[in-house]
């Protein structure tokens, strides 16, 4: 039986294969591999798409947060709020440049950082907000930047997961100070290795960013601030102008495989449903369900050699590396147990309608031993 993968990135390729291999010579043919005019053509392709200002290419999504975050002028001292439940870099990237990350528990529907919860959060210290735009799905972003304004503070997304995603018709990356992006090869759109991009419509703000990305220099040699080598690769930006020419129909396919979990798992005891508010329009970088008996359902999934994945099954407050915050285990307990019971299955773009089959059989046999047929 052919197995079904949480990704497929090899069955993309055949579609743009042609394509990629002209930009790579015509980068090679160019020998201009730093800061190339494709660098500078995705910029603008994305800006364009967002609806934006500014776009920034950098070298990572991870980057795109660090940067973001040090044009902000986040330092030791400072406080940054943001979400325990999201992948380690969005906190990581806080911590790196001295401040400390104040963790606030999280939706028990969307699982994004409850909005609800924020302005307890709040203290003298505190200089930016950074909501995470999980799997796929907008955060609360009206009561966020509500907060926000009152309190002078700067709303970067880590919009990582969820390019093309939209909040009340409004892009994601678009909503607060600045967004942020990552090109890993398995997001939605997804490059040939590390990539990422910084969007915003404060101008200052994207002159800071370009300055900081190479090292804080404002012309050659002279260094007003102190950046670092956050630029993006010319190769790798020619090869994401070719793979963006699929990415919306790619979407689009990831909410069709979404409709079809939806209505073929609907009403089945011990599972619940990703919960989209009718205003959110989401892209499934994940399709994730919580559900009872997970790590059994996911060995039964594995032995039908159907893919599954936990994101994430510790939150970030319960880390090793993160005890000097002092947090413990019941602090943020929507986190806690969302991280013991979720599991997301395969919603790629090349997953066909019988793929979808499979893999529902596979959930609702392990619960009631009924078929999707």
């Amino acid at each position: 039986m052919k197995p079904i993968g949480m990704l497929d990135i090899k069955s993309e390729f055949p579609r743009i294969e042609a394509d990629v291999r002209r930009a790579i010579d015509d980068v090679l043919d160019s020998h201009c591999f730093i800061g190339g005019p494709q660098v500078g053509q995705l910029e603008g392709q994305l800006s364009e798409y967002l609806g934006c200002k500014h776009a920034v290419a950098v070298s990572s999504g991870t980057d795109a947060i660090l940067l973001a975050l040090m044009t902000c002028g986040v330092g030791p001292g400072d406080e940054v709020m943001t979400t325990p439940f999201t992948f380690f870099a969005t906190a990581g990237c806080i911590h790196r440049t001295g401040a400390r990350p104040v963790f606030v528990d999280i939706d028990p529907e969307t699982f994004n950082i409850d909005s609800k919860l924020v302005e307890a959060a709040v203290t003298e210290k505190t200089k930016a907000i950074v909501p995470v735009h999980l799997f796929g799905q907008c955060a609360e972003m009206d009561s966020i930047q509500e907060v926000a304004g009152r309190h002078g503070l700067a709303v970067i997304e880590d919009a990582a997961q969820a390019i093309g995603a939209r909040y009340r018709g409004g892009a994601a990356g678009t909503l607060g100070l600045a967004g942020c992006f990552s090109f890993y090869p398995t997001k939605n759109l997804g490059g040939f290795g590390e990539g990422g991009l910084i969007s915003s419509d404060d101008d200052g703000f994207a002159v800071k960013c370009r300055q900081m990305r190479n090292h804080g220099q404002t012309s050659l040699y002279h260094h007003q601030f102190i950046g670092g080598n956050f630029r993006l690769d010319t190769m790798k930006a020619a090869i994401l102008l070719v793979k963006s020419r699929l990415f919306e129909e790619f979407n689009e396919r990831r909410r069709h495989n979404a409709s079809v979990y939806g209505n073929g798992l609907a009403n089945l005891p011990h599972v619940r449903l990703p919960v989209v508010p009718e205003y959110n329009h989401m892209v499934y970088h994940q399709y994730s369900i919580l559900c009872e008996r997970r790590d059994q359902l996911k060995q039964a999934l594995t032995e039908a050699s159907i893919g599954s994945g936990i994101y994430y099954p510790v939150p970030l407050h319960l880390q090793p590396c993160f005890s000097h915050l002092n947090y413990k285990k019941g602090d943020l307990p929507v986190s806690e147990d969302v991280a013991n019971r979720i599991l997301s299955l395969p919603v790629h773009p090349m997953l066909t309608d019988d793929d979808l089959m499979r893999v529902i059989d596979g959930v609702r046999s392990f619960y009631d031993g009924s078929s999707a047929e």
